[in-house]
């Protein structure tokens, strides 16, 4: 089994840039409203759930290393992933919400730590997670945290990315509820993470539910090697 990470504050902060300890500083505020939020409900019925069933199924064939959720927040989705069978640990930046995930699922393993500077060893897992995780971060930052995702990853190890879909317009900011976020159009993502060393192994698009302003985009990646 391969250790999980675990960081200091100040280790943390040391890795982070400016808008990494701008975003941590917005979910540590607001932490206990989003951790109630419906839409981090992955157990309600969605086609959200057909792509991490099918995640699940191509990483417990990946190989035997467990699998990350990047960006966990309260630790819905780390969760769903052990109910489909999954070794899986999750890590988030925001010191708040990994306290909320630590008491909601005891029997679980979070802890705090930065997505472009994992403290994970060279194709140690056999699936990353990034569920929504990487919407704050301009381009730039999402280059270098999908080539964190395939160092972290064993060759043939798959990486689900679910993101905010731009319609087919260029990347684009909005007002989260949290802190500025961006959509993607799902081309623009898919051709990053090959960029990043990923084939792509299939793509889900789908319209907003109720409440929701955007379409969203899913895209199931299997690193290369």
């Amino acid at each position: 089994m391969t250790d999980t990470p675990s960081h200091s504050s100040s280790q943390t902060s040391s890795q982070t840039s400016s808008h990494l300890k701008t975003t941590a500083a917005a979910y540590d505020a607001f932490a206990d409203v989003y951790a109630e939020l419906d839409r981090d409900d992955i157990d309600a019925p969605s086609v959200d759930r057909a792509v991490l069933a099918a995640f699940a199924e191509l990483a417990r064939i990946s190989g035997p290393g467990p699998v990350a959720e990047l960006g966990c927040g309260p630790g819905p989705v780390t969760a769903h992933l052990r109910k489909l069978g999954l070794d899986v640990f999750g890590i988030d930046l925001s010191p708040v919400m990994i306290d909320i995930a630590r008491k909601r699922h005891p029997e679980l393993r979070f802890e705090v730590g930065s997505m472009d500077a994992l403290d994970l060893a060279d194709g140690s897992l056999s699936g990353v997670v990034s569920w929504y995780s990487v919407i704050h971060a301009p381009a730039d930052d999402v280059r270098r945290y999908l080539a964190e995702f395939r160092r972290v990853l064993a060759p043939g190890g798959h990486l689900v990315l679910a993101f905010f879909e731009s319609e087919g317009e260029p990347l684009t900011a909005f007002d989260h509820k949290v802190t500025t976020a961006y959509r993607w159009p799902v081309d623009g993502m898919a051709a990053l993470a090959c960029d990043a060393g990923f084939t792509e192994v299939g793509r889900m698009l789908r319209d907003p539910g109720e409440g929701e302003r955007f379409r969203r985009g899913h895209l199931l990646m299997r690193a290369g090697g």
